[in-house]
This record gives structure tokens, C-alpha cells and sequence, in this order.
């Protein structure tokens, strides 16, 4: 038990480093590919654009691929499968057409860095999340049965998603920014959308970490979650609720960035066996870890143009989980 306490704590300290080394690293990545740092410190123009564009948008990207990773976490030990990704619940298909309301609605940009626009993105795709969410409690009568839980997660989701491409067919003033939104950028993530992310983040991660004893609870089965004493309606009630905040929060920031969610608990628990409490917490550090180096791979391979970063994960987070598939098949395990 030692011994992996140290690894987790280890694996935690590794991945802050990282994540300190690239946040350094994004702050030189530009159009034109990697820029020396100490040039632009005599340069008033490039210390603005590093100060103001690179610096949030990689440390957003970091934030957006924590919440994903803190959502994946919880979702895999919620519904005891380590398939389970944020966007199982149609959380994602609501935030999604939660922004999409907001832009035809009310006409907010969202190259827009204002507090209030910003606050009213992630209000709506939270709405969205979280109404998305509740549909599919309704449909699934509960959180008892997980099957039924996943199956209504799944036609909510396809239903909310063809809500979405409705909508954006009907008004064409939004097609080009809801395009944008479904392929995942990081690129219009401000200071303000930092704080935003940042602020949920706590939240989420501090009320997640004090519902992980539920989840180790859940993990050994029903019946002894349940001997344990643990309120579990409600418990599950609150598990749903974060799940639905870190989803929509970075859902409304940077679009949909596939595979950063599942991939995130996975690799942690290929490092190191621990409880859900650690889990959590690692699984946030490696999530946002994740995202932001994909982000600035996305900047840098066809600089001085710009991959969607959420292609980027699709496709690399894609390759690794048929890696992981092909491996468990030699291994007999699928």
C-alpha cells in the first residue's frame, strides 16, 4: 500500500511538472511555429500577444482537459465501466445545443472574452448539461438500473444532437461558430474563461474528492455500498451533478474534445492502483496534461495553420484505445 501511495504521489508531482514545462513551452509556440521567449521580452507586441493570447489559451486548455478528466473519472466509478466517458448522460449533446440556443438566441459571440458573455456560455451549456441529464434520469426512471441508464443516455444525446444540427440548418449566422464548437478549439480561451474554468474546477474537484468514498463503495458492488450506510440516491444525485458542471463548464469553453475523458482515468490506472479519491486527482492532472500538449501539437504541425484540437485527440485518443483493445485481446481480456 506504501509503495503505491508513493507511486501516486510520484505520478502526481511528475505531472505538474510536466504541465509547468509546457505551459512554459506554449508561451513560445506562435504562427510561425517555436519563438524564442527572451527576444519578445524586448518586443512590446509579442509580450502582449504572449501575456494575452498563448498563456491563457494554454493554460485553458489545461483546465478544459482537467474538468474532462475529473468528469471521466467520476463517470467510470459512477457507472462501474471503464468505457464510461463524460458525454454518456447526452451532457454533452445539451451543453452543445445549450450554446447553440444562446448564440441564436441572444447573438453572443463566442470570440468573445467578456465576463458576461463568457458566464452566459457556460450558464447555457450547463443548463443544457444538466437538463440533459435530468431528461435521461426521467427516461431511465432513476439512477438504480445502469443499463437503463446508459441506453437513455444515448437516445437523449442522439435526440439533443439532431435538436443541434436543426437549429444551426434553420438560422446560418451560427453554422460557422457551431462548426467551430464541434470540432473543439482551444484558440478563443481569454483570461476570463480561464478564471471561469478555474473557479467550477475547485468545486467540482473538491466535491468529487469528497465523494470518492462512495465511488470505492460502488466499485465492490450494491450490496455493500449500500451496508456501508451511504445515502446513495443522493450521493449519485451530487456524482451526476459534477459530472454534469465539468462537462458543460468545459464543454462551453473549448467545444467537444473527444477521447480526453476516457483516456485520462485509463492512463492513470495503467501507472498506478489507488482509490477513487486519488484517482480523481490524478485523473484531473493527467486530463488537463493531455489536452494541453494536443493543443500545442494542433499549433505546431502545420504552423502556420492550425489543426482543430479536438480532431487532434479524436484521432490520437482513437488510436489508443484500439492499441488498448488489440492488447487486451492478446491478453484474452476482450
Amino acid at each position: 500500500m506504501k509503495g503505491q501511495q508513493r507511486r501516486a504521489w510520484g505520478l502526481g508531482i511528475l505531472l505538474v511538472a510536466l504541465a509547468g514545462a509546457l505551459l512554459v513551452l506554449g508561451a513560445g509556440i506562435g504562427s510561425t511555429g517555436f519563438e524564442n521567449l527572451l527576444a519578445a521580452g524586448d518586443d512590446p507586441v509579442a509580450l502582449q500577444i504572449v501575456r494575452d493570447i498563448r498563456l491563457p489559451r494554454t493554460l485553458g486548455a489545461w483546465l478544459a482537459g482537467a474538468l474532462l478528466g475529473l468528469a471521466g473519472a467520476v463517470a467510470q466509478g459512477l457507472f462501474r465501466n471503464p468505457l464510461a466517458d463524460p458525454y454518456l448522460l447526452g451532457s454533452a449533446s445539451g451543453a452543445s445545443l445549450g450554446v447553440a440556443l444562446a448564440l441564436w438566441l441572444f447573438g453572443l459571440s463566442p470570440t468573445s472574452t467578456q465576463w458576461v458573455v463568457r458566464l452566459g456560455l457556460t450558464g447555457a451549456a450547463f443548463l443544457g448539461a444538466v437538463l440533459a441529464v435530468l431528461l435521461t434520469l426521467l427516461l431511465a426512471r432513476g439512477v438504480q438500473q445502469t443499463l437503463r441508464l446508459l441506453l437513455a443516455g444515448v437516445i437523449v444525446g442522439v435526440v439533443l444532437g439532431a435538436a443541434k444540427d436543426l437549429l444551426t440548418i434553420a438560422s446560418a449566422d451560427i453554422l460557422q461558430a457551431i462548426q467551430g464548437f464541434m470540432l473543439g478549439s482551444t484558440g478563443l480561451v481569454g483570461w476570463s474563461a480561464c478564471a471561469v474554468m478555474g473557479g467550477l474546477g475547485v468545486a467540482c474537484l473538491l466535491l468529487g474528492w469528497a465523494l470518492a468514498p462512495v465511488l470505492d463503495g460502488l466499485a465492490l458492488g450494491e450490496a455493500t455500498a449500500a451496508s456501508l450506510g451511504l445515502p446513495l440516491g443522493a450521493m449519485r444525485a451530487a456524482l451526476v451533478a459534477v459530472l454534469a458542471l465539468a462537462t458543460g463548464t468545459a464543454v462551453a469553453q473549448t467545444g467537444l474534445i473527444a477521447f480526453v475523458g476516457l483516456a485520462a482515468p485509463h492512463l492513470v490506472r495503467s501507472v498506478v492502483k489507488t482509490t477513487h479519491g486519488r484517482l480523481i486527482v490524478l485523473s484531473t492532472a493527467m486530463g488537463g496534461l493531455l489536452l494541453m500538449a494536443a493543443d500545442l501539437l494542433a499549433r505546431w504541425m502545420v504552423a502556420p495553420q492550425e489543426l482543430p484540437v479536438g480532431v487532434l485527440t479524436a484521432v490520437l485518443g482513437g488510436s489508443y484505445l484500439l492499441w488498448l483493445m488489440h492488447r487486451r485481446s492478446a491478453r484474452g481480456g476482450l
